[in-house]
């Protein structure tokens, strides 16, 4: 288990299982409820981004990607020149047996070399937006999530107020958990709210969207 500190936001503790990274934040994750399950990214993209029309969203957005072909990999080198990639399963060096870093330039990297590391992992925080629908469309059949962070509006009637950094929009893209799981057909679209739940909020937003809340909640970001 390795810990290090979070975007600039709070600490948290990640370790990788067999089924991807689990990160726990030291002030406690929020909590994810499923509110649309497809098997059309497009779908995903667009009901995700009404959802974000409600949402007080901060200026960065959260991206991730597994790439399994060279051809991904030239496709999002070129879209997010900064991207930072590694290695998606831990690999140590077969001589020292050390912690193999990914260290290659992708852009200048022969194809050979990068087929050598595949599959990649992909993370970048960009600005929001024109990108972020370009990252979707160049997305192949690997897992992906696009995470909008920001703050629900108040209701003070109902009893429920906004709760940075917890509340925001994700889609996982080929997978049904909020942290990394299993490879599915479908993309799952998410809510999350405060650490303690709010299922009353997650219905309403849910049903902005023609949907309801998909099962139980799940660990977030």
């Amino acid at each position: 288990m390795s810990a290090a500190p979070a975007a600039g936001l709070r600490e948290e503790t990640w370790w990788r299982s067999a089924r991807g990274r689990v990160t726990v934040r030291a002030m406690g994750n929020s909590t994810a409820y499923p509110v649309l399950r497809t098997d059309d990214a497009s779908t995903a993209y667009t009901q995700a981004r009404r959802l974000c029309a409600l949402l007080e969203q901060e200026d960065e957005v959260w991206l991730t990607a597994e790439l399994r072909t060279v051809g991904e990999v030239r496709r999002m080198a070129a879209l997010l020149p900064g991207g930072t990639f590694e290695h998606v399963t831990t690999r140590t060096d077969p001589v020292t047996g050390r912690y193999a870093v990914f260290d290659l330039d992708v852009t200048t990297a022969d194809d050979a070399a990068l087929e050598a590391h595949l599959p990649l992992d992909l993370m970048e925080e960009v600005p929001a937006g024109n990108v972020v629908a370009r990252f979707a469309k160049a997305l192949g059949d690997g897992a992906a999530a696009i995470e909008w962070h920001g703050r629900w509006p108040d209701e003070p009637a109902a009893g429920h107020y906004g709760s940075p950094p917890y509340d925001g929009v994700q889609i996982a893209f080929h997978g049904d958990r909020a942290q990394r799981g299993r490879w599915t057909e479908e993309h799952t679209v998410f809510v999350h709210v405060t650490k303690f739940g709010d299922l009353p909020r997650a219905r309403r937003l849910a049903a902005h969207i023609g949907s309801e809340v998909l099962g139980e909640p799940q660990l977030g970001w």
